[in-house]
C-alpha cells in the first residue's frame, strides 16, 4: 500500500440536480463547453491530474498546494465571467475544496482522510466560492493573489480531530488579506435533536459564564466600542471610521470607574454582523456602543448609540452633523454623554484629558489615523508605510503627542521582531527612545511611551528601571490592555511569575483578543510559571495570526514539549521552519539564545531552548549540520581571521560575501545587499562579531574546516549567518 503527501482539489456543480430536471440536454451542453474550455485548461496549466469525474463534480490531485489553490481561482474567477448575461436560473457555478493531505494510493484512485476533508470542505464552500484546510493555508500565505478569511476549527463528518478552515477572498482587492474567524449559520437541516441539545446545553453554559462574568463586574460597568460603519461609499475611507472607534475607546479609557475592551478584540466584529448577546458573552461587557461614520469632502456625519445588552434597551444614542474641524469636539462629546449615561463622573483631570484634542492640525490627524490603519496590518509593508505617515503628522503638528507614541510603540515592535529590512536595530533602538521620550515631554500622562520604555530596558537588562517604567503605565492607564501586557512581559523576563501572571490575566480581561506578540508573552508567562494547559490554549489560538505565523509555531511547540506532546511539538517546528524560510532569527536554537537572552534567570531560557531541541529546532540556521571533529580551536581562529580578509558565500543562495578584520579587529562585513560595520574578536573556541544590531549584543559562534572535494575552505555560523569562505592574505 502506498501513502503520499498530497494536495487534493475537490470540485462540484451548485444545484445540478435542479439544471438537469430543468433542462437535461442544456445543462450537459453547457458543463461540456465549461470543462472543454475553462476547466481542463485551467488544470493542465497548474499541472493537476483528474482522478476521477463524476455528473456533477470532480477529483484533482496536485503535487504542489499552491498550483492547487491557483487553479481552483482560476476556475471561479472565469466561471463568474461567464455567467454574466446569462439568466441566474442558467449559471454554471462550482464549489471546490482544496487540502493538503496524505492519502492511500491504489491503482489510479486515491483515498483517505485527505480526500474526504476536502470533499467536506468543498461541501462548506460558498456557491462559486472555494474553502481550503489550514494545512493548505500554511502553504500558500503570501504566495497567492487572493485574501484569506478564518473560518476557525470546524467539525467535519467522520473526521476525528477538528480541522482549520478558511475561505478564499477571490476580489483582487481582497489581495493579501486575512480576515478573522467568522460565524457560518448552521443549516436547519444539519440540526437534529441531538444537535439541539448541545446547543442548549452550550447556550446555557455561555449565559451560566456571561452572568458570572458580569456579575463579577457589577460594580464596575464595562463596555465595547464596536468598529463604526464606513457609511461614505469609498473603502478608503475606512481609516477615518476605525480611527473614530479608537479615538472613543482611547477616551474612554482614561474614565477610572469604567472597563474598556480594547481594540484587538473588538475589531474581530469589523465588517461582521453580531448578535449583541454574543459580543456580551465573548467580551465579558454589559453594554455595547456601536454607530457609523459619513464622511463627505469636508463634512462629517455619526450616528452612535449606547446599548444595555441585558435588556435590550437603547440608553442613549445621538447623531452629530459637523464639518471636520470639529471632529474633536464631537468626539470629547461623545465620550462624556456615554460616561454621563453609564452614571460615571468624570473627574476634573478625567474630563480635562478627553477634552484635549489631541492636534489642532486636522492634516496631521488624517495622517495619523492612515499610520495606524499601516501598522495595525502588521505586514512588513504596512509597518514601513506607518513610519513614513507618523513621520508626515510629526512634522506637521511637532506637538502631536499621540502621533509620537504610536510612532514609538510600531518601531519598539519592529525592533523586538528584528525587522532589519524595515529599519536596521540601532536606528529602530534609538528612534523607538527619542519617539517615547518626546511624547512624554509634549504628554507626561500618556501611558504608552512608559511601556515601551519598559520593554526596552528589560531587553537592556535594566530590571528595576523597566519593571518601574511599566508599573508608570499601568497607573496611569489601568484600563490599557497594551501597558498591562507590557507590564507582564517586564515581569516575565525579570522572573517575577506571580507578577506577570496577574498582569496578563488583567490584559486579557480588557482585551480578550489579545495581539499576537502579547498572546506569546501570556503563553510564556503561564508556561514558565508551570500552568502548561493555559499555556497551550492562549497559544494555539494565535497559530494562525498572519503577523507571526512562523515565529509563533516555535513557543508552541515548546509548550507541546512541556506539554508531553511531542510529536505536536515536532510538526509545529516542521511548519514553522517551512513559513519562516529563513527570515527569522528564531529559526534556530542559537537564535532563542540570543533574542531572549535578558531573560534574568538563565533556568528560564534554558527551560525554553531544551524543549524547542526535542523538538527539533536545529543548532543553526539553513539546516547547516558541521562535524565538531572539523571545529577550530580559538588560536587557529585568531591566526586564520584577525588583520585578514574572508571571502566566500553565505546562506541561503550562496550570495557572494565578504568580512575585512583589521588587525585591531575591526571590521566590515559586506554582501551585495548590506553593510554592516563590527568589531571582531575571539572568545575561548567562538568568533565574535558585535555590532549595534541584534540589540548590541555578541554574536559568536564555531568555525569549522570544511571537508569538501576541494579540501580547503572554512564555515562559520552563528546567529544571523552561515559564511562559507576562505582566507585572502
Amino acid at each position: 500500500m502506498e501513502r503520499r503527501l498530497t494536495a487534493i482539489l475537490a470540485a462540484d456543480v451548485v444545484g445540478y440536480s435542479r439544471l438537469m430536471g430543468e433542462d437535461e440536454v442544456g445543462t450537459l451542453e453547457r458543463l461540456k463547453g465549461c470543462r472543454r474550455e475553462l476547466v481542463d485548461p485551467a488544470i493542465k496549466e497548474f499541472h493537476g491530474r483528474i482522478i476521477k469525474l463524476m455528473g456533477d463534480g470532480a477529483l484533482v490531485e496536485f503535487a504542489s498546494v499552491v498550483d492547487a489553490i491557483q487553479c481552483a481561482v482560476m476556475i471561479q474567477r472565469r466561471m463568474a465571467d461567464r455567467n454574466k448575461g446569462t439568466a441566474d436560473g442558467r449559471h454554471i457555478r462550482f464549489r471546490i475544496g482544496v487540502n493538503l493531505g496524505d492519502v492511500i494510493v491504489e491503482e489510479n484512485d486515491i483515498y483517505g482522510d485527505g480526500v474526504n476533508i476536502a470533499a467536506r470542505l468543498e461541501a462548506m464552500a460558498e456557491p462559486g466560492g472555494v474553502c481550503i484546510s489550514g494545512t493548505a493555508f500554511d502553504h500558500a500565505l503570501h504566495k497567492v493573489d487572493v485574501g484569506f478569511a478564518s473560518l476557525g476549527e470546524q467539525r467535519l463528518k467522520n473526521i476525528a480531530d477538528p480541522i482549520r478552515a478558511y475561505q478564499l477572498l477571490l476580489d483582487p482587492a481582497a489581495a493579501g488579506k486575512i480576515k478573522v474567524a467568522v460565524r457560518r449559520p448552521v443549516s436547519p437541516r444539519a440540526i437534529g435533536v441531538a444537535g439541539i441539545a448541545v446547543l442548549l446545553v452550550v447556550l446555557l453554559a455561555g449565559l451560566f459564564v456571561w452572568q458570572s462574568r458580569t456579575s463579577s463586574l457589577a460594580e464596575r460597568p464595562s463596555v465595547a466600542v464596536l468598529p463604526f460603519t464606513n457609511l461614505g461609499g469609498d473603502p478608503g475611507q475606512d481609516y477615518f471610521a476605525d480611527g473614530i472607534t479608537e479615538d472613543l475607546i482611547t477616551d474612554l479609557t482614561k474614565l477610572s470607574g469604567l472597563d474598556v475592551i480594547a481594540r484587538n478584540s473588538v475589531f474581530a466584529y469589523k465588517n461582521k454582523p453580531a448578535a449583541l448577546a454574543d459580543v456580551a458573552r465573548d467580551l465579558g461587557v454589559r453594554y455595547v456602543v456601536e454607530g457609523s461614520v459619513r464622511r463627505t469632502g469636508e463634512q462629517i456625519r455619526l450616528n452612535v448609540q449606547l446599548i444595555d445588552t441585558a435588556t435590550g434597551d437603547n440608553l442613549w444614542a445621538n447623531r452629530f452633523d459637523r464639518g471636520m474641524a470639529g471632529v474633536f469636539a464631537v468626539q470629547d462629546e461623545m465620550s462624556g454623554e456615554i460616561a454621563k449615561a453609564l452614571g460615571i463622573r468624570a473627574s476634573a483631570a478625567e474630563s480635562e484629558r478627553m477634552a484635549r484634542p489631541p492636534t489642532k492640525n486636522l492634516e496631521a490627524y488624517d495622517y495619523y489615523l492612515q499610520a495606524e490603519t499601516a501598522s495595525r496590518s502588521g505586514l512588513l509593508a504596512g509597518l514601513r508605510e506607518a513610519l513614513t505617515l507618523y513621520d508626515k503628522a510629526e512634522g506637521l503638528d511637532p506637538a502631536f503627542a499621540e502621533a509620537f507614541a504610536a510612532d514609538a510603540r510600531t518601531t519598539v515592535y519592529i525592533w523586538r521582531e528584528a525587522f532589519n529590512d524595515i529599519i536596521q536595530s540601532a536606528p529602530a533602538r534609538k528612534r523607538a527612545y527619542e519617539k517615547a521620550s518626546r511624547a512624554l515631554e509634549l504628554e507626561p500622562d500618556l501611558s504608552s511611551p512608559y511601556a515601551i520604555l519598559g520593554i526596552m530596558q528589560v531587553v537592556n537588562r535594566r530590571y528595576e528601571d523597566a519593571i518601574a517604567s511599566a508599573k508608570k503605565a499601568v497607573s496611569i492607564g489601568p484600563g490599557d490592555a497594551e501597558a498591562q501586557a507590557a507590564l507582564g512581559y517586564v515581569q516575565l523576563c525579570a522572573g517575577n511569575y506571580a507578577e506577570a501572571a496577574a498582569a496578563v490575566e488583567t490584559a486579557l480581561r480588557l482585551d480578550p483578543d489579545l495581539s499576537a506578540i502579547n498572546r506569546e508573552t501570556a503563553g510564556l508567562v503561564f508556561l514558565l510559571q508551570g500552568n502548561v494547559d493555559k499555556a497551550i490554549e492562549i497559544l494555539e489560538r494565535s497559530r494562525d495570526d498572519a503577523s507571526t505565523v512562523g515565529n509563533f509555531r516555535f513557543t508552541l511547540a515548546a509548550a507541546y514539549v512541556r506539554g508531553g506532546r511531542l510529536p505536536d511539538a515536532k510538526a509545529e517546528i516542521a511548519v514553522g521552519l517551512r513559513l519562516v524560510a529563513g527570515s527569522s532569527y528564531v529559526d534556530s536554537l542559537a537564535g532563542w539564545q540570543m533574542t531572549h537572552a535578558h531573560f534574568r534567570n538563565p533556568q528560564d531560557l534554558a527551560i525554553l531552548v531544551n524543549a524547542l531541541r526535542q523538538a527539533g529546532l536545529p543548532q543553526w540556521r539553513y539546516g547547516f549540520t558541521p562535524d565538531e571533529h572539523d571545529q577550530l580551536k580559538g588560536a587557529e581562529i585568531a591566526s586564520l581571521v584577525i588583520g585578514h580578509t574572508l571571502q566566500g558565500q553565505i546562506e541561503p543562495g550562496l550570495q557572494p560575501a565578504f568580512l575585512q578584520i583589521g588587525s585591531d579587529g575591526k571590521a566590515a562585513f559586506r554582501t551585495t545587499t548590506r553593510l554592516v560595520t563590527e568589531t571582531v574578536y575571539v572568545d575561548g573556541d567562538l568568533l565574535c562579531e558585535q555590532s549595534e544590531n541584534l540589540f548590541g549584543r555578541p554574536d559568536c559562534g564555531p568555525v569549522y574546516r570544511r571537508n569538501d572535494a576541494a579540501g580547503k575552505g572554512y564555515s562559520y555560523a552563528n546567529t544571523s549567518k552561515v559564511f562559507h569562505f576562505t582566507v585572502v592574505r
